[in-house]
């Protein structure tokens, strides 16, 4: 997948994660999303999978994956964090499919 800051943008990020179907968001490392500019919005708790609540910040990048570019919230994931890709995974073929979420966002009003 490709991760850019805006859609226009020439520079981006090739990045091979680890896909996460329980994961809300795509957890990026915070250094490769600073080197692209992206500047945290907000911040927000996450409860690990030990039950320690986290904090970390969140941005908004676009992200280039199968032919589709969408905008979308990630985490600025830290020193020790995992790096994920959170979309949905086909429960009987184990492949990757288009969340509900993705595709409205490629849904054009007429």
């Amino acid at each position: 997948m490709r991760v850019k800051r805006r859609p226009e943008d020439e520079r981006f990020e090739e990045l091979s994660l680890l896909v996460d179907a329980g994961a809300a968001y795509s957890w990026i490392p915070g250094r490769i999303l600073q080197r692209l500019g992206v500047e945290p919005s907000r911040r927000a708790r996450f409860k690990t999978i030990e039950g320690r609540v986290i904090e970390r910040s969140l941005g908004h990048v676009f992200v280039e994956y199968q032919g589709e570019t969408a905008p979308t919230t990630v985490v600025f994931a830290e020193e020790g964090d995992k790096a994920v890709f959170g979309l949905e995974v086909d429960p009987t073929t184990g492949e990757v499919r288009k969340s509900e979420a993705l595709l409205a966002l490629h849904t054009e009003e007429h």
